[in-house]
């Protein structure tokens, strides 16, 4: 079974608002130069996917599911922290 999430990545946004998503996550999602990516936000969170999505469906499903979790923005963010530091950790081990 693969994973859910994967330990985040840090790419650039170039000068005309460009970016690269690293190869081993095109390869999982099966994306390529011709596949459009839906973007939108939460907060100060930039959510992507490969399928055309409705925002306005989305978010509603994004907080139903939040609130069944009991989760807030808060919440995420302090998680996305903590993912950020063990992916540091693991890629920058101090030695």
């Amino acid at each position: 079974m693969e994973s859910i999430a994967t330990a985040p990545k840090l790419v650039r946004v170039r000068s005309r608002g460009q970016l690269t998503i690293p190869q081993d996550m095109r390869e999982a999602l099966s994306l390529d130069e011709n596949t459009g990516l839906s973007i939108f936000r939460v907060g100060k969170v930039l959510i992507m996917s490969p399928k055309r999505l409705q925002r306005a469906s989305l978010a509603k499903e994004v907080e139903r599911e939040m609130k069944r979790q009991k989760l807030t923005l808060k919440d995420l963010i302090s998680d996305l922290r903590v993912q950020r530091e063990k992916y540091l950790a693991e890629a920058y081990p101090e030695d």
